[in-house]
């Protein structure tokens, strides 16, 4: 009996995965947990195993295609093969077409068993149309669904033709031309002698976006790389010297990520100074015996460890936004963005309320590393209810970081810097002295983040961190 090989659940926001490579072909022979194919999400690539040993009966599914979690991708006839079995596939695509595989497509499809559907053909997806439909990230499908518009119809700019979601909203505001007849002179006249009433447009009813758009003469969205209302963006021309990269996979994401939330939250920042001065002095009396324990002992530490202490006592920063409501979550999953070979990755440090400094410390170490040699994880990037930042060595000042959605809030430290500083002294006169100096910088979701709140959340982060009462 044939098994299906499914796409599983690979986090908790994934609800569809694009087949990068096939590992395996129809005809081989595969054992249990056997990588079979490269999987794609917006959070991490990863393989996929074989459930069972046995033969790889069909291919559904086609590289390029985007399937949603739980379809069907092969199917597995399970069982004992020789290994020589396996080259009988090659043997077979090498031999000439007969005449009736002629009309079979190239990415066969799952067709259903039900004697309703005797006769029916399945259907060879086009470039631009995976095997479940066209190509669409889920963000473009909600938004055909918010404004009414058939994806079908929607022509994508994406790798392989896939749809965007500006690809859906330049469709929608695309309004047809005017077909109606023009005015016969008695309706005209008619017109001219009915009273003239002032009416009010009506208000929005908390349809959002959509039915701003939809009601007409509403708030239009700038289209990224088209321009908005009158402005174009002129056309790229090419000049010799000039570079073209393209647009990774993770690029390309990263890219509608922050374009999506520049657009949905609207960004407030509120900046910090923090003297450093006894946070780097226990650090320095500490680094080294975290080296040799193979643990790095940063300062990003220290504020991942004030930023969790902070939430706790300030919880709306801990947040997501909903519909019409917005959710406070009891779990502190601090993010921490790290750089890596394929771009910026965010992984997750979970409760991090919980842990103190040396929890925090491998914590980030693990993470980090499986990071930056590509064995992430998509658990690994899931769940975060709030991100902190660093810049790296070569930072700035402070800088504004642009909200991890579906955060409400991100936390991004800037250049550690000695200075000139006003201090205390043992008889309460005042003395200026040279400590390091940090500004730190609060990104938030005004949506449901007031600046109270915030502000609070943020001088709780800096007295922790000046205080330094760290157990190390």
């Amino acid at each position: 009996m044939p098994i299906d090989v499914t796409v599983p659940q690979l986090g908790e926001s994934v609800t569809e995965a694009t087949l990068t490579k096939w590992l395996v072909k129809e005809g081989d022979v595969v054992v249990k947990d056997q990588p079979l194919a490269e999987l794609a999400t917006d959070k991490a690539d990863s393989e996929l195993p074989s459930p069972s040993a046995g033969r790889i009966a069909k291919l559904l599914v086609k590289e390029g295609d985007v399937v949603p979690v739980g379809a069907s991708i092969c199917q597995i006839e399970a069982g004992t093969f020789a290994a020589s079995a396996a080259p009988d596939a090659p043997a077979a695509s090498a031999a000439p077409a007969a005449p009736a595989k002629a009309t079979e497509p190239a990415a066969p499809i799952a067709v259903s068993q039900n004697p309703s559907t005797k006769g029916r053909e399945p259907v060879a997806p086009s470039s631009s149309q995976g095997a479940l439909g066209p190509l669409a990230s889920p963000n473009a499908r909600r938004a055909a669904l918010e404004q009414g518009v058939d994806i079908q119809s929607v022509r994508g700019s994406g790798d392989h033709g896939r749809i965007t979601r500006e690809d859906v909203i330049r469709a929608g505001v695309e309004v047809p031309p005017r077909t109606e007849p023009p005015p016969s002179a008695a309706s005209l006249a008619a017109q001219r002698e009915q009273p003239r009433v002032a009416t009010a447009p009506p208000a929005p009813s908390g349809g959002g976006l959509a039915q701003m758009i939809n009601q007409g003469g509403g708030f239009v969205p700038p289209i990224p790389g088209t321009g908005f209302g009158s402005f174009k963006v002129p056309a790229y021309r090419p000049k010799p010297g000039d570079q073209v990269v393209p647009f990774t996979r993770r690029r390309r994401i990263t890219a509608d990520h922050m374009t999506y939330s520049k657009f949905a939250s609207p960004h407030v920042v509120t900046v910090a100074e923090c003297d450093l001065f006894r946070a780097s002095r226990l650090r320095e009396a500490n680094k080294d015996r975290y080296k040799k324990e193979g643990m790095s002992l940063t300062m990003l530490a220290f504020l991942v460890v004030a930023a969790a202490r902070a939430i706790r006592e300030n919880p709306t920063i801990n947040a997501r936004v909903l519909d019409d409501s917005f959710v406070i979550f009891k779990d502190v999953n601090i993010g921490v963005a790290v750089d890596s070979p394929d771009g910026l990755v965010v992984p997750v440090v979970r409760r991090a309320d919980e842990l103190g400094v040396r929890g925090i410390v491998r914590s980030i170490d693990d993470v980090a590393t499986r990071a930056r040699t590509g064995k992430i994880t998509v658990d690994d990037l899931s769940g975060a209810t709030f991100s902190v930042t660093n810049p790296g060595l070569k930072g700035n000042l402070f800088g504004g970081a642009i909200i991890n959605q579906p955060n409400v809030g991100i936390l991004r430290m800037g250049e550690i810097k000695k200075r000139a500083v006003v201090v205390e002294g043992p008889d309460h006169e005042d003395q200026i002295a040279i400590h390091p100096v940090m500004y730190i910088a609060l990104s938030y979701d005004h949506r449901i983040v007031d600046g109270v709140a915030a502000n609070s959340f943020l001088w709780r982060v800096r007295e922790i961190l000046e205080k330094a009462e760290f157990e190390v």
